[in-house]
């Protein structure tokens, strides 16, 4: 039950913080959610290391929470590369 309440606390937070951020910090935290998820991604592949005997579902949410952290980091440098490119300046009079 605990861990339930501190599921929907951190949605709640979550969606508070998100809403009140002005949209020049964007990029700055998209920059942090892509150092934690690289965090996740290593803790996961450690994790998968020492893997119990009997149980499939342990190796099946590792497998996932490395596969969806690294589309965030993909996808969350793609987006940043994309916004800083918006900033470069043309050559050529263009």
């Amino acid at each position: 039950m605990e861990l339930l309440f501190v599921f929907a606390l951190a949605i709640f937070l979550g969606v508070e913080l998100i809403t009140k951020v002005p949209s020049q910090l964007h990029t700055p935290l998209m920059s942090g959610s892509n150092a934690i998820s690289g965090i996740t991604i290593v803790g996961a592949v450690i994790a998968l290391q020492n893997l119990p005997e009997g149980n499939i579902m342990i190796p099946i949410i590792g497998f996932l929470a490395v596969v969806t952290a690294t589309v965030n980091v993909i996808g969350g440098y793609l987006v940043t590369d994309r916004m800083l490119g918006m900033f470069k300046s043309k050559k050529g009079g263009e």
